[in-house]
């Protein structure tokens, strides 16, 4: 099942590559039903917070209508960041799955670990490295081909 999802996960990650974003993607499910999808928007938008895991926790809480998003798994192509972390703690995300770690930015056990390290009021439950080969090639693929556009302009 987690393999089912973390594939929509990155089909949302191949969106944000097409538009030169850093292809991550990430999917919010609630009793087995994707309620939002999302994927990196930083660049279109000029805009920092634009992570797909931020946008994908927006669109859930205005279906669900509530900030509060208990009993939801989220699918991430790639480990968060600290301030998508936060957001995932705020929002009482049940467990995140996540598909590559980010030894550069990673805040779920590659740099720190929001989720384990310290004593927050909601605890998120992790699991890593599903279709972690896929999501590191997207990854790496895309930042071969920036190289190149960067190298030829």
């Amino acid at each position: 099942m987690e393999e089912k999802y973390m594939k929509e996960a990155l089909k949302e990650a191949k969106k944000a590559y097409e538009k030169l974003e850093v292809p991550v993607g990430a999917i919010i499910v609630k009793d087995g039903k994707i309620i939002a999808r999302a994927h990196n928007l930083k660049e279109t938008k000029s805009d920092t917070t634009k992570h797909a895991e931020i946008i994908a926790i927006q669109k859930a809480s205005k279906k669900l209508k509530s900030w509060r998003l208990i009993d939801c798994e989220m699918y991430i192509t790639l480990e968060p960041c600290s301030m998508c972390a936060g957001a995932i703690i705020n929002s009482r995300i049940k467990k995140v799955y996540i598909g590559a770690m980010d030894e550069k930015t990673g805040a779920a056990g590659s740099v720190l670990n929001l989720f384990e390290d310290y004593n927050f009021n909601h605890k998120v439950e992790i699991e890593k490295g599903i279709l972690e080969k896929e999501c590191e090639n997207i990854l790496k693929d895309f930042f071969k081909k920036l190289r190149k556009i960067k190298k030829n302009k």
